[in-house]
This record gives structure tokens, sequence and C-alpha cells, in this order.
């Protein structure tokens, strides 16, 4: 299976239509990711647990109750945590499954939007979220998190569509900058109702519910910039009597591609190594992003609007970070520069460890180390996977890069809650995240990465 590229006759004014469309989708879901995943969810979900297990109690408080899952104790303050595992768990079975079955519908524009606006639905849901209903909390966040994972496998697949190969690094850096601007300035609105809210004659509790439905609402709203502004393109493989993957011939022929895309990876070793590399530390990337403003609220006594202010920063210093470590990786390689970045993170765990509570300075300060090494990492990352993908065949294996990105975080998640469960301190449950650096690092240094470049028959450039 290979990607569609761009039609030969497309007009170029019509190319950049299109590509100016497709940025629209990465600042409509930044916001959620931003506002409700990164920020808000899990400090809020874990005040509704906590008020559930402890009622009459101020949340604030510890609560020394578990909560009642299926005959099971549930610490209160590892519910979120568990919450996204869960949610990453069933993504991992579903993301590539969909990214085959998406290749061979020619319904791509349409399915994106769809899957999309199903997440923007449950994420806008999140505004009923109150009293001591958790478990919708937590439906809603599984069902809003893996309509984003789905979506954002689709979303890559159209950046071949819209731009020539020459056009795509452009392109995809641009959609990832605009990103991260729609995403912080949401946030940077929903900073000033969640510190302001008394001035807006609203509680702290409904400042936040107000700000997970306006990060459903932006999500939802700017997907139909995307939808009218792309298009659907009729492939090959949508042609076949087994093509649509509504069928269970063509579910059936989404496995069989899935079966045949893991099975042409062996052949392919140092990509298959990188893979496994990146599944480690990426987890690490994304547990820390995932429960830094848990860390912060409930083992440094932070208020939320000090939280937001540093993830506004986070998002802010993650385009320097990205610029500095590409100046980097010009002079010493992608390869290495990674592994900086890595040794980076390990020394932001440690710090987070160490961090004092009730002092912000030095939490921001943390913020912006995060916002570098975060930066660095996840944009070459994806420049050094590239250059070990077999040439012709770079969205079957992207969707294996966008699956181990979203769809299989969720080790870092379960570790974090478990060892709060046992130990009782977020503290060692941040410390443990180490283990995901360097395992994740251990393995992309016996990366060869000149061999691997050959071995998918790709030019090997000239700092490696």
């Amino acid at each position: 299976m290979t990607a569609d590229a761009p039609l030969a006759g497309d007009a170029e004014a019509d190319r950049r239509r299109e590509q100016r469309s497709w940025y629209w989708y990465d600042w409509a879901n930044s916001a959620y990711v931003t506002t409700t995943l990164t920020v808000l969810f899990s400090p809020y979900l874990t005040d509704i647990a906590k008020r559930a297990a402890c009622p009459g109690r101020d949340t604030a408080l510890t609560c020394d109750r578990d909560l009642s899952l299926l005959g099971l104790p549930l610490n209160p303050g590892s519910l979120a945590l568990y919450t996204i595992t869960a949610a990453t768990l069933l993504s991992a079975l579903v993301l590539p499954v969909v990214g085959a079955a998406v290749d061979r519908s020619g319904r791509k524009r349409t399915l994106l939007c769809t899957i999309a606006w199903a997440g923007a639905a449950a994420a806008s849901a999140m505004a009923f979220l109150g009293g001591t209903r958790w478990w919708l909390g937590v439906v809603l966040a599984v069902v809003a998190n893996l309509c984003l994972g789905c979506s954002l496998v689709i979303y890559d697949a159209i950046l071949v569509d819209v731009s020539t190969p020459d056009e795509r690094d452009a392109v995809s850096s641009r959609g990832w900058a605009f990103g991260y601007v729609g995403g912080g300035l949401l946030l940077a609105v929903n900073l000033g109702m969640v510190s302001g809210h008394a001035a807006l004659g609203l509680s702290t509790e409904w400042a936040v519910r107000l700000s997970l439905l306006s990060a459903g609402l932006w999500w939802g709203g700017f997907t139909v910039v995307c939808f009218r502004g792309l298009r659907d393109r009729p492939t090959a493989l949508a042609a076949t009597p087994t093509s649509d993957p509504t069928t269970d011939a063509g579910v059936a022929a989404a496995f069989r591609q899935l079966a045949e895309t893991l099975a042409d990876l062996r052949g392919y070793p140092q990509t298959m190594l990188f893979l496994a590399g990146y599944l480690f530390y990426n987890d690490g990337i994304q547990t820390v992003i995932y429960a830094a403003s848990l860390y912060g609220q409930e083992q440094l006594h932070l208020p939320k609007n000090d939280l937001i202010v540093a993830v506004l920063l986070v998002q802010l210093v993650g385009v320097a970070g990205a610029l500095v470590f590409g100046r980097l990786a010009a002079r010493i390689g992608a390869w290495r520069t990674v592994l900086v970045s890595l040794a980076g993170w390990c020394l932001v765990v440690a710090c987070g460890y160490l961090l004092p509570e009730r002092q912000f300075p030095l939490f921001l300060a943390l913020a912006g180390a995060i916002g570098l090494v975060l930066g660095g990492s996840q944009a070459l990352s994806r420049s050094l996977y590239s250059q070990l993908v077999p040439r012709g065949r770079e969205a079957e294996y992207f969707s294996l890069y966008q699956a181990t990105e979203r769809g299989t975080s969720w080790f870092g998640t379960l570790m974090f809650g478990l060892v709060f469960q046992v130990t009782g301190s977020y503290r060692y449950a941040i410390v443990a995240l180490v283990v995901f650096f360097v395992l994740g690092g251990g393995l992309l240094s016996r990366v060869r990465m000149r061999e691997g470049i050959l071995r998918a028959g790709n030019d090997v450039p000239s700092v490696v």
C-alpha cells in the first residue's frame, strides 16, 4: 500500500488552498490537547473523584478512602491516570486498523471530520462533569481521546495528498506551528477565565467547566474549515470489492494489510529498532505532559491558574526548542541530538522530583525546560524516522509511527498511577519515569542510521 500523491492536474493555487485548510485541523485539535488533556482534565477529575470517595470533605485535603470500580478499590488520585491508560490502550488496538481501512476508503476528508466532530462532542460534554459524576469524566475522556488519535492518523495521511514531496517538510512544520499558536491562544483565554472567575461571577469549578466546553467547541468549530477546504480523493484501493471499511470485507482487508505491514517491517530492522525506542521514550514524554498538572496541583499545591501559565510557557518555549535543537542537529545530526534531548528529559524528571512545594517560580523554570526538550525531541523524532521509511511507502509506515505516538503511550501513565497507589507520593511516581527515557535512549543509541537509511532506499544526509 502506498499513499496517494497529489493529482498531476491539480493547479498550484488549489493545492495551496487545501494546505491552508489542512493547517486548521492542527489549530482545532490543539485546543483540546492543551486546555483539556494537558491542563484541566486530570486535576478536575481528581477533585470530583475525591468528592465522591470522601463526601463532605474539602477536595483540597487528602482523601483516605478509595472509590469502587467493579468491586476493585481505586485511589481517587490515580483515577485520571488510569483513565488515560485505558484510552491509549484501546487506541493501540484501533489506530492501526483505522489507518489501513481509511487508505482503502477514498474518503479521508469525510472520515477525518466525522471522527473529529464525535470527539469534539465528547469534549464539549465535559461541561456536564460535576458533583460526584467521576464515571462520566472517564467515559467522555476515553471517547474523546480515541477520536483524537483516529483523526490524527487520517490527518497525517492527508498531508501526502495536499503536498508534493518537496513541499512536505515545510507544510508539516507550518501545521505544527499553527497548532502551537491555536492551542496557546485558547489556553490564554481560559487562563483569564479561571484566574478571574470571581470578576466574571463564576466559581472556580464553573470556570473550569466552561473552559472544557470551549475546548470542545473550538475543536469541532474549526474542523468545519477542513471539511469545506479539503476534498476526498478516490483511490485505486477504494475501487476493489473489499475496500469499504464499513463492511466485514473491508475490515478484514484492513486487518490483512496491517498484518502485511508488520510482517514487512521485519525486513527493516533499524526502522523497527527506532520504533521500539520511540515507543518507550515517547511514552515517558506523554506521561510527563499528562501528569504535570496533576503533579503541580496535588504534590506541589499550586493553583490551577498557575498551572495554565506554566503550560502556556511550554507552548511558547516548544517552538524555540524545535529551532534550537534543529540548529544543533545541523551540526551533529538528528540522531545524536535526540539522544541529547533524552538526557535533558532525565534531568527534567530528576528536578521535578526535587522541586519544593508552593514554589511557582521554580515550577515555571521547570516548565521552560520541558518546553525546550519537548520541542526538540518531538520535531526531530519525526524527521529522523522519515529517513528510515521505505521510499514510496511513507503513509503506510507513518501510520505505525502515529499509532506508536498516540496509541501505545499507556505504560507510563499506568506506572505513574500504580507507583502513586503503592507509595502515596507523586514524587516517586514522577521519578519512576526515568526508566522510559533510559530504555528508549538505549534502544535509539543502537540504531545504525546509515545502514537503516540505505536499507530503506533513501539518500544518506551529509550529517547523520
